[in-house]
């Protein structure tokens, strides 16, 4: 699977658990970290840790390995290594402080499709 692929499987996910605005940013060009920088938010700590565990259990099943996790207990700030993407799931409080996507400026932006661009290409 090409890396967007997996980075667009990954947006896909969080928001089969209702993540707060989900965007995928392409730094790869910008840093050698990470090709993708997969940002979202939740609600509450709880939705936080529900997103991750659901993250967590489906890149498994597609056959992508977890090299790392930070924040899982908390549920503020939650950072999931990939490899080529890394995740960053947020109670939505903590992403407004620390506004990742401010300091990404530069890198470009992938959106989710809406339900009816994705029910079209169908």
């Amino acid at each position: 699977m090409k890396t967007i692929d997996k980075a667009k499987l990954c947006l896909r996910v969080v928001g089969e658990r209702k993540a707060i605005s989900p965007v995928l940013l392409e730094i790869g060009k910008l840093s050698s970290i990470t090709d993708y920088f997969l940002v979202a938010s939740g609600n509450s700590s709880r939705q936080v840790q529900a997103i991750v565990r659901h993250v967590s259990t489906q890149l498994k099943n597609n056959g992508f390995r977890l090299y790392g996790i930070e924040g899982e207990q908390e549920g503020h700030w939650v950072l999931m290594d990939y490899g080529d993407v890394v995740i960053h799931i947020f109670y939505q409080p903590f992403r407004e402080f620390y506004d990742i996507e401010g300091l990404w400026v530069e890198a470009p932006r992938i959106h989710p499709a809406a339900p009816e661009e994705t029910e079209s290409e169908q």
